[in-house]
């Protein structure tokens, strides 16, 4: 198991793990009850806090970020040393979770996407984990909800007895939700991105050998290139000439350049 602690990567503080210590982390506070907000975050996660002073804060917040993108990995080990051997892949993440939710029968809640790809997901999960228990699942509104209609989606989750909320509405939507519920829910927050998309069907991954050496990033701008191809094409160099900054000693963004947020967002 590797837990090496958090690093500053852009003035994000990364957590250096591996799939074990994460899954522990997270299975360990659901045990407990305890808040914890984890996400796994990719060359754009990042980006998200270098370019908005208030989600730096909101990531530097939450217990556990983890590196989803090889580039992040290879941050951590080239301006670090970390030496860590492989990345923590949000997808495969979510999986190893509910694989030991199931052994120790913790209740999770599924929150994010729409009806049809929860419906699909919770029965993909259920074909691969019998035994997991999905006690409530809840589609966004792919809008900001009212103070209201907060209160009433954290006593939904808190109703239903759930240990453990899985959330994909998003980069960087739901790395603002974890940061605003996982404090009021108590109990581990995952943002888990385009994983309700991949384990429901609905969106294919990139095959295995482009994983592994950082390009995931060209294989979905294949498949979506209208949406995604400005964040690509402007944060993948920045990121870049940023680190190289940062490992020359000319430029460090430091974690405490984030400001807290002055209203919350409430995205739901």
């Amino acid at each position: 198991m590797i837990d090496q602690g958090k690093f500053n990567v852009l003035g994000v503080q990364i957590s250096a793990v591996d799939y074990t210590a994460a899954v522990e982390r997270i299975i360990s506070a659901a045990r407990a009850r305890q808040p914890l907000g984890a996400s796994a975050l990719a060359v754009h996660g990042v980006m998200t806090g270098v370019l908005d002073r208030e989600q730096c804060h909101r990531l530097n917040q939450l217990e556990l970020v983890v590196p989803d993108g090889q580039p992040v990995r290879w941050a951590l080990n080239w301006l670090h040393g970390a030496a860590l051997p492989d990345r923590v892949y949000g997808p495969t993440l979510m999986l190893r979770v509910c694989a030991a939710a199931e052994r120790e029968q913790l209740p999770i809640f599924l929150f994010g996407s729409d009806a049809s790809t929860l419906e699909r997901l919770a029965q993909k999960l259920r074909e691969h984990f019998p035994h997991l228990v999905i006690v409530g699942r809840r589609p966004s509104q792919f809008r900001q909800l009212t103070p209201q209609e907060r209160v009433e989606l954290i006593d939904e989750i808190r109703a239903s007895g759930a240990c453990l909320t899985l959330v994909g509405i998003g980069c960087p939507r739901q790395e603002v939700w974890a940061y605003e519920f996982k404090d009021d829910l108590s109990m581990p927050v995952l943002a888990v991105g385009a994983a309700f998309a991949f384990h429901s069907g609905q969106l294919a991954q990139a095959p295995a050998w482009m994983q592994a050496r950082g390009l995931e990033w060209f294989y979905r701008l294949t498949r979506e290139p209208q949406r995604l191809w400005k964040r690509y094409a402007l944060l993948n160099p920045t990121y870049l000439s940023l680190l190289l900054l940062q490992a020359c000693g000319v430029l460090t963004l430091q974690p405490s350049r984030g400001q807290p947020p002055r209203t919350p967002k409430l995205y739901g």
